[in-house]
């Protein structure tokens, strides 16, 4: 699991505070005191979570404490559970090319389009985009239909056929799926 990282902004006493019970906490604290400093340390975090005292827009993953909590104890355990928050989220969304692909929504989208896909496109997608090289046909129907190889039927190339037409009518995206002589890829 990726290290967490909690970003204190322009809330020094919180700092100092956390920075105290820091042998106990399990993400790592981080202060920032202007806006360049912040945008320095997110650029190189993938797992953090930024704390403030009022909202700042332009800012993702952010938790706000307007209140401060009667414990400190209490603190830590919301903060805990915004960064559990922020893992589910990061765990619900895949990115393939230049799509994102939410799986507990079962969507693809590309800016503000959505395309909505049945669990095996997902499934189809995320097998196919794991591959450096183009996956046979045998292959899809062992991983992701769980049929067997010498098995004769065309439920792969029709499920492939059905979703590159989807993307094509939803994302004018004809070269998402590419068929190869030896399978299918995505690069």
């Amino acid at each position: 699991m990726l290290a967490q990282n909690l970003i204190i902004y322009k809330f020094p006493v919180l700092y100092h505070i956390l920075e105290e019970l820091c042998l106990d906490l399990n993400f790592n604290i981080l202060y920032a005191d202007n806006e360049n400093i912040l945008n320095d340390k997110l650029k190189n975090l993938d797992n953090y979570l930024v704390i403030t005292k009022e909202e700042k827009p332009n800012i993702n993953r952010q938790f706000v404490l307007k209140q401060t909590p009667a414990s400190v104890y209490k603190l830590v355990e919301k903060i805990n559970i915004e960064f559990l928050k922020v893992q589910f989220n990061n765990q619900s969304e895949v990115k393939v090319k230049n799509y994102i692909i939410d799986l507990n929504s079962r969507e693809m989208l590309l800016k503000n389009t959505k395309l909505r896909l049945t669990e095996k496109e997902i499934n189809t997608i995320i097998f196919l985009s794991k591959s450096n090289k183009p996956v046979s046909i045998d292959d899809l129907q062992e991983k992701v239909w769980s049929y067997q190889s010498d098995i004769e039927t065309h439920t792969v190339e029709t499920h492939i056929y059905r979703l590159r037409k989807k993307i094509l009518n939803t994302f004018e995206d004809n070269e998402f799926i590419i068929s190869k002589k030896n399978g299918y890829q995505i690069k």
